[in-house]
């Protein structure tokens, strides 16, 4: 346990971002898992639609730290794929 006062406000801030955190790369789940499954609907404008969506989540995770920078690249760069895959068939 903590004996300083500053250890334990330190220990009570963590649970407080960590609750946020959690929500926040809970939404970005969400946001990506959304756009996964358009694009295996074969929907070429909805799943366009659903990364535009999914970006600016994504990029806002790396600009609130609780996701790498490079992290969020590769799934950006791997869903563009997909998305321009569909809209070429």
């Amino acid at each position: 346990m903590a004996n300083k006062p500053q250890a334990e406000k330190r220990i009570r801030r963590n649970g407080r971002r960590a609750e946020i955190n959690k929500a926040r790369v809970s939404r970005i789940r969400t946001f990506v898992k959304k756009a996964e499954s358009t694009i295996a609907g074969g929907d070429a404008a909805a799943a366009a639609a659903a990364l535009a969506a999914a970006q600016p989540e994504l990029m806002r995770g790396v600009s609130k730290g609780v996701l790498h920078k490079n992290t969020v690249a590769r799934k950006m760069s791997r869903l563009a794929k997909r998305v321009k895959a569909l809209e070429q068939a």
